[in-house]
């Protein structure tokens, strides 16, 4: 697939974009979290609306997979560079993204520019095939540093051809 102007012109995640031992009170809280990492690291410009867009009832459905994973996601004219931001909930806590097979430990943030609509769509697939393997699953939450699980999100996911 040929590249989408707006993508990949920084790693999709930093450290910086990783929060370890997240608590929340629910989804919303959560997606507000990551989203305000993104903002504080210049990848939105505006918070707010963006997280306005995203409790838009378009994304209101269910973003959990199966393993113990939420994916909010959103396209919106406020993302500045395609990112990824991620929390891993601290031991004990999980929150509910509506997977069947219950709540979720891992939350991955997922957000593009308005005008990657077939990036966004890849990306979020690539992603989803990558969170299906219980191993690549299991080392993003047991690595205890933020560089690792930014490191294995860059490099796990293959997203050069995005």
């Amino acid at each position: 697939m040929a590249a989408d102007a707006d993508f990949v012109d920084r790693p999709l995640t930093t450290s910086g974009l990783v929060v370890l031992r997240l608590e929340a009170v629910d989804r919303q809280d959560a997606a507000r979290q990551l989203a305000a990492r993104m903002f504080a690291e210049g990848r939105l410009s505006d918070l707010e609306a963006f997280l306005a867009q995203l409790g838009a009832p378009e994304h209101q459905m269910a973003t959990g997979l199966p393993g113990g994973i939420g994916i909010p996601h959103a396209r919106s004219e406020y993302v500045v560079d395609t990112s990824i931001a991620v929390g891993v909930t601290r031991f004990g806590h999980s929150l509910d993204f509506g997977a069947v097979d219950g709540p979720a430990t891992l939350i991955l943030l997922m957000a593009t520019p308005a005008s990657s609509y077939s990036g966004h769509l890849d990306i979020l697939a690539r992603l989803a095939r990558s969170l299906s393997r219980e191993n690549f699953r299991e080392s993003l939450r047991r690595a205890h540093d933020e560089e690792i699980i930014a490191e294995l999100i860059n490099s796990t996911v293959d997203f050069a051809e995005c």
